[in-house]
C-alpha cells in the first residue's frame, strides 16, 4: 500500500459549525495527522508529506501491532496529552516526548484488504469501533456526535481551551484533498492560530 494510495481528506475552513442532521461533529486536536497503514507485521504511520514516522511513534506501532485484524488503514491525529488532559503541540513538536505519542482515529479507510473509501462516514465509522473495539492503549476512537448539537460542541470546544471542531457529512465517501464534505471551525483565542499567522508572516 504506497503512501501515495491513502492521501489524506482535508477540511475546508468555515466560520460557523453546520447543525444539521446528516453532519457529525469531532473535536480538533492539536496534532500531527497520520495515515496509519498495517500489512501483516509491518506498520507505517504516514504524514501529510508522505514520509514514514513509524519509528517515531512505538506507542501507536504496537497497539496496530498486537490488532487481531492485519490488514487496515486508519487514519487520525498524533497527540501528546499534558497533565491537564488537553493536547499539548509544544511537547509533540520537541521530540522530546515521542514515546508518549498516541493516535485519536477517526477514519478508516480499508480493513482486511478491502478499500472503504465508497463507503458513506458513517458504515467508515462503524468499521472502526469495530476495528478498535479491544484495542490496547496507544489508539483511541475520536468521540463525535450528530447533527444539531455541533455549534454548543464548539462552544463547549472553546471553554475547555480546545482548537476547536471539525464537522463531516455522514452519508459521504472519503476524498483525498481539500473537500467541502469536511469543514473546520477554530478556536479564535487557542495557540494554534498564533501559529497560523506566524507561518503568514504576520
Amino acid at each position: 500500500m504506497p503512501a501515495a494510495s491513502y492521501l489524506p481528506c482535508l477540511p475546508t475552513a468555515a466560520k460557523i459549525v453546520p447543525n444539521r442532521d446528516l453532519w457529525l461533529h469531532e473535536v480538533k486536536y492539536d496534532g500531527y495527522r497520520l495515515i496509519v497503514v498495517r500489512e501483516d507485521k509491518r506498520v507505517r504511520l504516514f504524514t501529510k508529506g508522505g514520509n514514514d514516522w513509524a519509528s517515531r511513534y512505538p506507542w501507536i506501532v504496537e497497539p496496530a501491532l498486537k490488532n487481531r485484524r492485519k490488514h487496515f488503514v486508519i487514519d487520525g491525529e498524533a497527540v501528546i496529552l499534558g497533565v491537564d488532559g488537553l493536547p499539548d503541540f509544544n511537547a509533540l513538536h520537541s521530540r522530546k516526548y515521542d514515546a508518549e505519542v498516541q493516535l485519536y482515529a477517526f477514519d478508516c479507510l480499508a480493513l482486511d484488504g478491502e478499500d472503504l473509501r465508497e463507503l458513506p462516514l458513517s458504515m467508515r465509522k462503524a468499521n472502526l469501533a469495530r476495528l478498535l473495539a479491544r484495542r490496547p492503549e496507544g489508539i483511541f476512537v475520536a468521540d463525535f456526535e450528530r447533527g444539531e448539537i455541533g455549534p454548543d460542541l464548539f462552544r463547549k470546544a472553546c471553554e475547555f481551551g480546545l482548537e476547536g471542531i471539525v464537522s463531516k457529512r455522514s452519508d459521504r465517501p472519503y476524498r483525498a484533498g481539500r473537500s467541502k464534505d469536511w469543514v473546520k471551525v477554530k478556536n479564535r483565542t487557542h495557540p494554534a492560530m498564533d501559529r497560523v499567522m506566524d507561518a503568514l508572516g504576520s
